[in-house]
């Protein structure tokens, strides 16, 4: 699919009040199937995967760091726009997704069909 057609099916989902995030924090959210964590950096709002790729734990109990979102279990941390490691001991990159603010909430963009990121190295709860 051509980046073009993906953001023609991109869907933004409400997941948050803009007050819910301030500055400097990373929170989890949920949209249906998906889990993120969103942060605030330099006043944009950023969404991402929640769960670090090295071991799975929660990005969103890791805190913001200048250069990105910080996992709180073995340090790695990961650029909040592309998603890339940016320090180890995590070498793949997180998933990341467009995230919007209007009218005082937070929007991200999930296109259909798209599988949640969660966690590799446990089993996926039952919902």
């Amino acid at each position: 699919m051509t980046e073009q057609m993906q953001h023609a099916t991109t869907e933004f989902v409400r997941i948050a009040r803009s007050g819910q995030v301030p500055e400097g924090i990373v929170r989890r959210f949920y949209a249906g199937e998906h889990e993120f964590a969103v942060a605030r950096l330099n006043g944009k709002a950023y969404a991402t995967s929640n769960y670090c790729t090295h071991l799975d734990c929660l990005l969103s109990s890791g805190k913001l760091r200048d250069d990105g979102i910080g996992c709180s279990c073995h340090g790695s941390a990961f650029d909040l726009e592309t998603g890339e490691p940016i320090s180890p001991p995590a070498t793949e990159p997180i998933k990341t997704y467009p995230c919007q603010e209007r009218d005082g909430e937070i929007f991200v963009g999930v296109t259909p069909g798209d599988t949640p990121a969660g966690p590799t190295r446990r089993a996926r709860r039952s919902v």
